[in-house]
Order: C-alpha cells, then sequence, then structure tokens
C-alpha cells in the first residue's frame, strides 16, 4: 500500500527551509539565498520513493513573521492555512543560533491552531557544531511543548537525513500518490525560471532591494537549433533602487544575468538566451490585484 502526505515546514526566516526540501527532493525547487523571507510562496516539492512505494510533498513555507504589508500578510496567511492542512508538521530550527523566542512562538501558535497533528523538529546545521553545543540545543528544542520529536540534521550535506525521513514515512497516512511519481515540484516552469533568476539577484544585492525584487518571466521560447530564449523582467520599487540593479555602466545586472543564465540552463538542459530587463513598480507589493496575478495568495 503506497503513503503520501504533506509535510509543512515551519520556521524563523532563514533557518534552512528551502535547503531542506532541495536535499529531500534531490532537485532544485526552492531557491535558496542568505537574505531572510526568501520564500514568498508555499513551495511544493515532491520527493517520491517508488521502492517504498512513499512520496512526500514538502511544503516549503515562508519564514513565520509578523506582517508588514500586504505582501507580508498574504504570506503570514499563507503559512497558517498550510500548516492547517499538513499531515505532519516539521518544525525547523537553526542550531547555530539555538532555540530563540521566534521558534518558541512557533510552537506556541502551532498549539494554538489546534490541528493535532505530529510536530517534529529538525535542529538545521548540526555539522557546524561540536557535541558540547549540538546537545544543549537538541535538549532545548526536545523540551518545547508541543515537539514530539527532535533530529539533529544538516541540510546541507545530508547528515541526519534518513532517520527524519523514515520517522515522516510512518507519520503520514496511507493513500495514493498526490503527483506523479516523476514530478519534483507543483511550480510551472514560467514561475520556477523566475525563481532561479530571483535568486541570484537575492545573493548580489545588500539593504532593503532584495526585498522590494520580484521578476517576471515573460517568454520561454525553444528554437530549432536547440537555444532557448527567456525573456523577463526584474521589478523594482523605485528608479534608485533600478539604478543599482543595473549597476555602473550595466555591471550589475550584467552579473546577475550571468549567474541567472547558468542556473536556468542546469534547470532547461538547453544553452539559454537571457533577455533580461529592469522596470519600475511601485507600490507592488501592496497591489492586491498584481499579488494575486502573481499567486501570492
Amino acid at each position: 500500500m503506497t503513503r503520501s502526505g504533506f509535510v509543512g515546514l515551519a520556521g524563523r526566516p532563514n533557518v534552512g527551509k528551502s535547503t531542506l526540501v532541495n536535499s529531500l527532493v534531490g532537485s532544485h525547487v526552492a531557491i535558496v539565498s542568505s537574505r531572510p523571507q526568501t520564500t514568498r510562496r508555499a513551495i511544493r516539492g515532491v520527493a517520491t520513493d517508488t521502492e517504498k512505494e512513499l512520496q512526500l510533498v514538502l511544503v516549503d513555507l515562508p519564514g513565520v513573521q509578523r506582517p508588514r504589508d500586504v505582501l507580508t500578510k498574504r504570506m503570514q496567511g499563507r503559512v497558517e492555512r498550510e500548516l492547517a492542512d499538513s499531515d505532519v508538521v516539521l518544525l525547523v530550527i537553526n542550531g547555530e543560533e539555538g532555540v530563540g523566542p521566534g521558534d518558541r512562538f512557533i510552537v506556541r501558535a502551532l498549539l494554538g491552531a489546534g490541528t493535532g497533528v505530529p510536530v517534529l523538529c529538525a535542529v538545521n546545521k548540526a555539522d557546524r557544531l561540536g557535541p558540547n553545543e549540538l546537545v544543549p540545543v537538541l535538549t532545548e528544542a526536545a523540551e518545547l511543548a508541543g515537539i514530539d520529536e527532535v533530529f539533529p540534521i544538516s541540510a546541507r550535506t545530508g547528515e541526519g537525513l534518513p532517520p527524519l525521513l523514515d520517522r515522516l514515512a510512518e507519520l503520514i497516512p496511507e493513500g495514493p500518490y498526490m503527483y506523479p511519481p516523476e514530478d519534483s515540484s507543483d511550480q510551472s516552469s514560467e514561475l520556477l525560471l523566475a525563481e532561479l533568476i530571483r535568486e541570484q539577484v537575492l545573493n548580489r544585492t545588500r539593504q532593503e532591494i532584495p526585498h522590494s525584487v520580484e521578476v517576471s518571466v515573460l517568454e520561454v521560447e525553444p528554437r530549432e537549433d536547440g537555444l532557448v530564449t527567456v525573456k523577463a523582467e526584474i521589478w523594482a520599487e523605485t528608479e534608485s533602487q533600478k539604478g543599482i540593479l543595473i549597476g555602473r555602466a550595466g555591471a550589475k545586472i550584467g552579473e546577475i544575468g550571468a549567474a541567472a543564465r547558468r542556473s536556468l540552463e542546469r534547470e532547461l538542459g538547453s544553452q539559454v538566451h537571457l533577455d533580461l530587463t529592469v522596470r519600475v513598480r511601485r507600490n507592488w507589493r501592496r497591489d492586491e490585484d498584481l499579488l494575486d496575478r502573481l499567486g501570492i495568495e
């Protein structure tokens, strides 16, 4: 009998949820950055083991935060809805930072939601800690109210993931696969490509620029010679942000474009011509209709 279920990943911003999803799925389905609040949508990564007749649908959620604008209000609402619909919740904690007030806030919110689903805790970045540093964090995590089990892991190296996977497999319900076994994500191709471009913006800009940027893929056109043309826009909220993204003599946009093109080529398995422009869309994070079109529910 096959098993299939949803695992909702909860945690503060920038604790490694996206890296963990990519590692478990075995594919780059969620963008990764050192910038907090990288994830804006609920990204579903699909990890299927046909030998074990097992499918985990890993829901990479935005980091739990207090809403500041329409965008972050929607992000937080999506977190709450997805966790309520999960079969298992996996709280991810940054082992280097230990258990903090934000982690306790999330656990209280989970208890308050009253979903009754099992809550596991993964203490991430365990590979960077010695035993004397790791054990107190594991103990503190285990003492959090509502946490059923704690697993030390490294999403980056894969350390500790097999026991965590085994336990998740035991907790999800019996039932047919929800996605074809060959699928790795529920994202459209255009959205995934847009996110890969945004990943490079995040990794190459500072201060408020990462939070003010969105990427829209306008066209993906395969050619007969095997080259794929991708046309995309990077949105900024002000002219000054646009200038930073373009850089002196176009240096910054050239750097972003070159790195993004390599990411797109790895994803598409083809050479890519990336036509990348920057435009200003003022206050897009507060535009309800635009957020609807972007799929940020």
